[in-house]
C-alpha cells in the first residue's frame, strides 16, 4: 500500500498537483451520502473485524521488540542509514505495521542514546494507534508527548510535513527543544511556532520536517493563508497558480497546506474549544462606542428581573420581557442625548449591557491585566490576550470596568476548529479522557477512541464527595483537609478551583489560618510551570485554577511516595467529568501512591445553573433534617448537573457548525473558502 493510497488521497490532492495540501471538505450528494450508509451497515463487521486486528497493541509490541537487538548493536551510523533505507520503504509501502515496527525500534533505540528515555510498550501502542488515525486515551502521566515522537517521525520519513500541535506556546515550545535532538538525530528539521513570530520564521519553522505550534496559532495561520489567497483559493485556482507562478504563493502564505496532525490535549481542541468560531478580524476606531455602551450600562442597571429581563444562565445569554422593552423605551426618552439609530440598536445595547453586568463576571470569564479586560480560557484557567467577545460584548465590558475600550473587529475570515481538523489529510490525536465524548468525537472528526493500558497499576485512592451547606463552610472544611495532609502528613497538597475568584477566596482563608501556600491562576499564569513543577515538594501546598492542558508533571520529592503522594483536593465540579477527571489524574501517576477527595457546595454554580430545581429540593431537605447529603446524593446530582452541560455545550457546537457551514456555502458563490 503506498503512502499516497493509505492516506486516503484523492487525485486532486496529490502534492505535485495541488500546491496547498488539505482534504475537500465539501458535502457529498444525498445519494452518495446513503449509498455510504448502506455500504458501512452491510461490511461493518468487516470493517470491525479490521479495526480490532489494527488495534492489536501486544502483536505490534512484539515485532518492534524483535528489531531492538540489531539495533542495539549497531553504531550511530548505522542507525542513520538505517533511517535512510526506511524513507524508501515507508513511501513505498506506507504505515504497513512491517515498516512501522522497524521505524519504532530505530526510533526508540535513537530516543535512548540521545534523551536518555526508553519508549514503554504501553508508548508503543500509542504511537502505532496515532498512526493509524485514532485518537489515544492515555492516562495523565503517561508519557503522550514522549508517545507522539513514534509517529511524527514515521510520519515525517515518509515524506509527510508533520504538526504536532499542543494547547499553548509554551509547550510548544518546550517540546520542541526537549525533542528536537531525538529528530535531528535522523536529519529531520524540527521548530516551534509562536506567538509574535515574524512570517519569514513561521514560515521556515512550517516549512521544516516536524512543527510544534498551539491550535490558535495554527488557526491564525491558516486564515491568514486563505485571506492572503483571496478568490483563487479553490483547488483548480491553486492548482493552476501552482504551475504558472509559484513564487508568488510561497510569499503570500506560511503553511504548506495541512497534511498530517497530531493533536495533544485532543478533547480541550476538538470539544472544549469548539463552540465558538475562530475569527480572523481588523479592528476598527473605538472613540464612538464609548457613549452608546455608557448609555445602554445606565439604563441596564435600572432594570429589575424578572419584571424587565430574564437571566437564563444555563444558556449564557438575556431575553428581555415586553415590559422590559418598554421601560428601556421610557428611561431613552429621558435622555435626550441617547446615541442610537433605531429602537432595534437601542434594545440590542441594553441586552448587551444586561449580559455584561449579569453574565460576565470579573475574575470568572474575564481578569484586568495591564488595565485590559483579558478572557479567561474556561477549560484551562489561562488568559485569553489575543482573544475578543465580538458584537460589541467585549466593548461593553470594558465599560463596565472603566478601562479604555478597544476597537471593534470587523470580520476577514472564519472557521471552526471542527471544519479546520477534517481538512488534514491525516488527523489523530491524544489526551487523557475522551472517553466520556467518544460518539461525538467520532461524528465531527471521524476518529474513533482507543485507550492505551496503563503502564503500571494505578495506587489512587479516591474518597467520597463530601457536601457543604455553602462557600463559605466549603473553604473552611478544606482548609481543615489541608492542615490534616500538608501539615500533619507532611504530603503536598494541590487544590482544583473553577475560577480565579474561587483560588483567592481559599487562598484568603489559608491565610487566616496560617498556612503557606502558592496561588496559580491566570493573574500568574506566566509562572505556571515552575509552580506546577514544585507542587510535589514536602508539605507544599499549590491552590490552582483548571488544571487542564497545563502539560507539565508534578515530580514528587524524596519522602514524599513514602508518606502517601500528592493529595489532591476538588473544590467544585467543571462542566464536564473531564476536567474533574483530568485534575484527579495529577496525583498517584506511573504507579506513585496518590489521593484524591471532593468538596463542593449547594450554591455552587454547576449546581445553581444547570439544576437548580434539584439543588433547592436537597438543600431544603437537608436542612431540614440537620443532616448533610451522603456521596450517594451528591453523586446523583453531579451526574444530572454536568449531563445538563455537557448537552447543551454540544448543541451549541453543533449549531456553531452548522451556522459555519451555512456561512462557507453562502461565500463559495463568490468563490472564496472562508
Amino acid at each position: 500500500m503506498s503512502t499516497q493510497t493509505l492516506l486516503g488521497l484523492m487525485p486532486g490532492d496529490l502534492a505535485s498537483g495541488r500546491p496547498y495540501a488539505e482534504r475537500d471538505e465539501r458535502e457529498p450528494p444525498w445519494h452518495d451520502k446513503l449509498a455510504l450508509r448502506l455500504w458501512h451497515g452491510a461490511a461493518m463487521p468487516l470493517l470491525r473485524a479490521a479495526r480490532a486486528r489494527e488495534r492489536r497493541g501486544p502483536a505490534f509490541v512484539a515485532r518492534v521488540n524483535s528489531h531492538a537487538d540489531d539495533f542495539a548493536r549497531a553504531d550511530d551510523a548505522q542507525l542513520r542509514l538505517e533511517a535512510r533505507r526506511l524513507r524508501a520503504r515507508l513511501r513505498r509501502e506506507g504505515f504497513a505495521a512491517g515498516a512501522s515496527a522497524r521505524c519504532f525500534a530505530l526510533v526508540r533505540e535513537a530516543a535512548t542514546r540521545v534523551l536518555g528515555q526508553r519508549h514503554y510498550d504501553t508508548q508503543l501502542v500509542a504511537g502505532w494507534w496515532l498512526l493509524r488515525g485514532m485518537l489515544v486515551e492515555m492516562a495523565t502521566g503517561e508519557g503522550k508527548t514522549f508517545a507522539a515522537t513514534l509517529p511524527a517521525c514515521a510520519a515525517a520519513l515518509a515524506g509527510l510535513p508533520v504538526h504536532v500541535i499542543t494547547v499553548n506556546d509554551y509547550l510548544a515550545t518546550r517540546d520542541a527543544q526537549t525533542m528536537g535532538p531525538l529528530y535531528r538525530f535522523f536529519g529531520l528539521r524540527c521548530a516551534p511556532v509562536v506567538q509574535g513570530m515574524p512570517k519569514p520564521e513561521r514560515r521556515a519553522a512550517y516549512a521544516g520536517d516536524i512543527t510544534y505550534c498551539s491550535n490558535k496559532e495554527l488557526a491564525f495561520d491558516y486564515l491568514r493563508d486563505r485571506a492572503a489567497l483571496g478568490d483563487q483559493a479553490s483547488p483548480l485556482h491553486l492548482a493552476v497558480e501552482g504551475l504558472r507562478d509559484a513564487r508568488a504563493r510561497a510569499d503570500a502564505t506560511v503553511l504548506r497546506g495541512l497534511s498530517f496532525a497530531i493533536v495533544d490535549e485532543a478533547d480541550s481542541v476538538f470539544i472544549d474549544e469548539a463552540r465558538t468560531p475562530l475569527i480572523l478580524s481588523a479592528t476598527a476606531d473605538a472613540s464612538a462606542d464609548r457613549e452608546p455602551c455608557e448609555r445602554a450600562l445606565a439604563i441596564a442597571r435600572r432594570l429589575q428581573a424578572p419584571v424587565h429581563f430574564e437571566v437564563e444562565r444555563s444558556h449564557l445569554r438575556v431575553r428581555l420581557t415586553e415590559f422590559g422593552r418598554d421601560e428601556i423605551e421610557r428611561l431613552d426618552e429621558e435622555d435626550a442625548g441617547a446615541a442610537w439609530s433605531s429602537p432595534r440598536e437601542r434594545d440590542e445595547n441594553v441586552q448587551r449591557a444586561l449580559a455584561a453586568l449579569h453574565l460576565y463576571a470579573r475574575d470568572r470569564q474575564y481578569v484586568i491585566v495591564d488595565a485590559k479586560v483579558q478572557i479567561v480560557d474556561e477549560s484551562t484557567g489561562r488568559v485569553m490576550p489575543d482573544r475578543a467577545w465580538e458584537r460589541g460584548l467585549h466593548q461593553m465590558i470594558e465599560a463596565k470596568e472603566g478601562v479604555a475600550l478597544t476597537g471593534r473587529r470587523d470580520t476577514l475570515a472564519r472557521i471552526t476548529y471542527q471544519r479546520l481538523f477534517r481538512r488534514y489529510l491525516r488527523l489523530c490525536g491524544m489526551t487523557g479522557t475522551a472517553t466520556e465524548v467518544a460518539g461525538e468525537i467520532g461524528r465531527t472528526y471521524g476518529l474513533s477512541v482507543a485507550r492505551v493500558p496503563l503502564h503500571r497499576p494505578s495506587r489512587r485512592v479516591v474518597a467520597g464527595a463530601r457536601c457543604l451547606p455553602d462557600a463559605a463552610a466549603k473553604w473552611q472544611a478544606v482548609a481543615d483537609a489541608v492542615l490534616r495532609t500538608a501539615v500533619g502528613e507532611q504530603r503536598p497538597v494541590l487544590i482544583g478551583t473553577r475560577t480565579v475568584a474561587a483560588s483567592e477566596a481559599v487562598s484568603a482563608v489559608l491565610h487566616r489560618r496560617g498556612i503557606a501556600h502558592v496561588v496559580l491562576n491566570a493573574k500568574q499564569d506566566r509562572e505556571e510551570a515552575q509552580i506546577v513543577a514544585a507542587a510535589g515538594q514536602v508539605g507544599r501546598v499549590t491552590v490552582a485554577t483548571n488544571m487542564a492542558g497545563r502539560g507539565t508533571d508534578i515530580a514528587l520529592a524524596p519522602g514524599v511516595a513514602q508518606a502517601g503522594g500528592l493529595h489532591v483536593i476538588l473544590t467544585e465540579y467543571h462542566d464536564s467529568e473531564r476536567i474533574d477527571r483530568q485534575l484527579r489524574g495529577r496525583c498517584a501517576r506511573q504507579g506513585d501512591p496518590g489521593s484524591c477527595e471532593v468538596f463542593v457546595a449547594l450554591d455552587d454554580e454547576l449546581f445553581l445553573t444547570q439544576a437548580p430545581w434539584l439543588t433547592r429540593r436537597l438543600r431544603d431537605w437537608s436542612a431540614a433534617r440537620g443532616i448533610g447529603l451522603s456521596s450517594r446524593a451528591v453523586e446523583w446530582l453531579r451526574r444530572i448537573a454536568q449531563g445538563a452541560a455537557e448537552a447543551r455545550y454540544r448543541d451549541v457546537r453543533m449549531q456553531t457548525l452548522r451556522h459555519d457551514r451555512q456561512l462557507s456555502r453562502m461565500l463559495a458563490f463568490s468563490g472564496r473558502g472562508e
